[in-house]
Order: C-alpha cells, then structure tokens, then sequence
C-alpha cells in the first residue's frame, strides 16, 4: 500500500523548519510522505528540512506585494507543482500560502485541502490612533481573497478563537469547517523548568522591535520602573525590522543602549538560556496568533506580563501564572513590573502555574495529536 502524501505550503524555509520540524518529524513516523514548498530559502534550510525526511520543492511567492499578476503567476506554478506530487493532503500556512495554495490545490484535484492562519497580521491589528485608510483597503481585499480562498478548503484552522470570530464571523464566512488548536507547541524536552532568580529582578522581552510588539509602551515602561528601582534589569531579544514602518529606527535603539535603559544582545539563537537567565517575561503587544516566545517563558517556568488582547490572552490566567493588562496602556505595565518587583515572592509562585500551562497546553506532542485527529489522519 503506497504511503499517504502531504504537501505542506509555507514561505521561508528557516520558518518551516524551527515551526514545523516537529509536525514533520511526526509525519515520517507515520510513515506519511512529506513535501514542503518555500520561496524564501537558502541552501542550509534546505539541507535541514531535508534531513528531517521531507523532499524540499521551491517556488516564486512576493510575501508583502500587491500584485495581482505576480500572484496569479504563483497560483499557476503551485497548481503544476501540486499536480506532479498528487498528494492526499495539502496544508497551507500564513496568508498569503492559505490563499493561493488552497486555490491551486483545488485546481490540481487534492482530496483534502486544509489551511491554518497562526493570526490574522496587521492588517486585523488595533492601533492607537486608528487603522489607515491604506490597512483598511489592505484588509478589505485580503477578506474578499479569504472568501475566495475558504470556499476552496475543506479545513481552517486557527491558533485563537477571536481569530475565528474576526474573520469568520464578522464577515459571515459560511464555509469551511473551522477549528482552534490553540498554538503550535513546543518541543518540551528542549526546555528545562528552572527556578528564577529574584535578586535583582530581570525583566525580559523577545519579538522583532516593532510597534505592534509593544516595544514602545516597553521602552515608556522601562524609564518609569527603572527611574523607582534602579537595581532591577531589562533585557530585549530580537531584531529590527527594517522594512517595516512601525520599526524601532537603529539611530533610536542606538541611544537607547547608550543610555543603558535595557541589555540589547540583539537576535540570538539561544533564547532559552536568557529565559533561564530572567525573572519575569514580558509582551505588550497589540495581537498575535499565540505566541511562542511566551510559550517558551512559561515552559522554562516564568511568570508572564502580557495583553490582553487575541493570542496572548490565551497564555495567561490573570493572576494565576501571570498578569493580563489593557493594550497600550503604559502604567497598567508599569504597575504589574513594579508588583513583582516589590513581591519576589510571587515569581516562582506564579512561574510554576505558568509551567502547569505550558505542559497542559503547549506540548507538541499533544498539539500535533489534535493536529491529527483535525486532518483525520490516523495510526
């Protein structure tokens, strides 16, 4: 009996890998044949994901562009390439994939076709002063090619259930089936639980230094808590997104890192050893799918400080492992910094409800099960 085929759609390779290794170490153990696509690669990705047993096939995809001929171009390339594979499954990932991966493997006859949105992007993301008129027309046209696209799928998928209501129900989507599975998960063996130390207490956060990642409340945050204990530490993980408008500008960081408000080490690979390093974790952001930087925190075993807004409010129990506050609300921050900072005590306290979560909810294994159970792929 031949082997069952799955094609899973992404974009970069490095993305697919460091997300999706598990789910496709899972496949081949299911004696599944597994068949990624990315656009956006390098010659070392591709050698990773090959070692993991998948055959890597790549394609012309533009991420952020507008143009509608360029994606027709795409959506034709992707149906040849699905219909030389003939796959029993394809799943797509992110917007863009979800879109023309599902159209394309409607065209080229897939029996099941299932995609999964991990958040809903800026285009769904609050902003303080409001949305533009540019993001309004932006996401007008992303849910008229959602309608296009959902009709064509057997399956959606999403992390959050907000992510369901302000796309599906909002805009009155009829089909296709929806489900939550409520994040990706992590590879717990990779992440041991520790105790954190509390004297002084180490603030930490992780994310690209974005304004939708909250990085400038943080920054307002960080001089007001610093300016009443001087003793206390910040740490901030992650690089500047250049392309992005809402980035933080390097000469800004620059002075910020002179004026040594917060450690900047910058991107680094090894996030769990700064978690292990760090008191209380930190993420002010406006939306997210369910992020995994907080799934690392609480796994590690730290308390968490996030908004309460789609996606992280699905990683903490206010009070119990952590603390909700409202979006954009710098002293909300500010206060909740300052409580653990006068109650060391509670760190640990609440960093072991944050490991409960972790296990209950973020290991791979079970999320890749209900991964399973979703496609109605069995034993």
């Amino acid at each position: 009996m031949q082997n069952k085929k799955i094609i899973i759609i992404g974009t970069t390779a490095s993305n697919l890998y460091i997300f999706r290794k598990d789910f496709i170490a899972a496949c081949i153990v299911k004696k599944i044949d597994v068949v990624v696509f990315v656009s956006e690669y390098t010659a070392e990705w591709i050698a990773k994901l090959s070692e993991l047993g998948a055959d890597v096939v790549t394609y012309k995809l533009s991420r952020g562009g507008l143009n509608p001929f360029a994606d027709i171009q795409t959506t034709m390339e992707l149906i040849n390439k699905i219909k030389s594979i003939n796959p029993d499954i394809v799943l797509s990932y992110s917007a863009k994939p979800v879109i023309y991966g599902s159209i394309a493997a409607k065209a080229a006859k897939v029996p099941d076709i299932v995609g999964m949105l991990e958040g809903l992007g800026y285009t769904f993301t609050d902003q303080p002063e409001g949305q533009n008129f540019k993001t309004k027309l932006v996401r007008n046209i992303q849910v008229l090619l959602y309608r296009i696209a959902f009709k064509f799928m057997d399956k959606i998928i999403f992390l959050n259930r907000d992510d369901k209501k302000d796309l599906m129900h909002f805009y009155n989507f009829k089909k296709p089936e929806a489900y939550i599975l409520g994040g990706i998960g992590l590879n717990l063996n990779n992440y041991q639980f520790s105790t954190a130390l509390v004297q002084p207490v180490k603030f930490l956060f992780i994310g690209r230094l974005l304004k939708e990642k909250g990085v400038f409340e943080l920054i307002e945050a960080i001089r007001i808590v610093k300016s009443k204990y001087p003793n206390c530490s910040f740490t901030v993980l992650g690089a500047i997104d250049h392309e992005n408008l809402g980035a933080l500008k390097q000469e800004k960081l620059d002075e910020l890192i002179a004026e040594k408000l917060f450690e900047y080490p910058g991107y680094v690979a090894n996030v769990q050893e700064w978690i292990t390093n760090s008191s209380v974790f930190v993420l002010p952001s406006y939306r997210e799918g369910v992020p995994r930087s907080t799934q690392e925190a609480m796994a590690i075993g730290r308390p968490v400080i996030t908004t309460d807004v789609p996606g992280c409010r699905d990683t903490v129990i206010d009070g119990v492992n952590g603390f909700l506050i409202p979006k954009w609300d710098v002293n909300a921050l500010v206060e909740k910094m300052c409580f653990f900072i006068e109650n060391p005590d509670q760190i640990n306290i609440m960093g072991k409800e944050s490991y409960k979560i972790a296990c209950e909810k973020f290991d791979v294994v079970k999320v890749n099960k209900k991964l399973f159970e979703i496609m109605e792929i069995k034993d």
